[in-house]
């Protein structure tokens, strides 16, 4: 197991587009484990495998209060959605930030789990959020897309200042 860099806006690296996984094998399932890694170690309830600069269709998520209920989806595809909400979203790729955005209030989503094993998962509240967001990542998107330019540009700006100082 090994810890991972996770990318941080503006890093144009986080625009790449990710592949789909083409099989499921150790490689890919050591991935997993570095990532569910990164991501409680952050700590984070998501990570998308674009973060961390691996450009395949791959993310962890665990909403769980405990940090128990890991989920993995690789190759996931939304296949229906439902209602809208609203809801404050922050990324490990921005850090301190969280905005309001816009999502879908249900969605179902159609992916591979860790062991190559085709599932279907109909999600609400948070973890609809996460599924969403985390595809977003797969598909070259941050959650700073989808607020105002005006906004986007301000968090920008503060975050290569940042970096600059670090």
């Amino acid at each position: 197991m090994a810890l991972l860099k996770i990318l941080h806006f503006p890093d144009s690296r986080l625009r790449t587009k990710a592949k789909p996984v083409k099989e499921v094998d150790a490689k890919i399932q050591n991935i997993i484990t570095d990532m569910f890694e990164t991501m409680y170690m952050a700590p984070g309830i998501g990570l998308a495998a674009t973060q961390v600069n691996i450009h395949q269709r791959i993310i962890v998520i665990d909403v769980s209060e405990n940090k128990n209920q890991p989920l993995c989806l690789i190759n996931p595809n939304i296949i229906s959605v439902d209602g809208q909400q609203s809801t404050e979203e922050g990324c490990l790729s921005v850090p301190g930030v969280f905005e309001q955005v816009q999502r879908a209030e249900n969605i179902t989503v159609q992916a591979l789990d860790k062991n190559g094993k085709q599932l279907t998962l109909t999600a609400d509240e948070i973890l609809s959020v996460c599924i969403q967001h985390e595809i977003d990542h797969l598909n070259g998107k941050l959650f700073v897309d989808r607020i105002s330019s005006l906004k986007r540009q301000r968090i920008r700006q503060k975050l290569i200042k940042q970096q600059r100082n670090i």
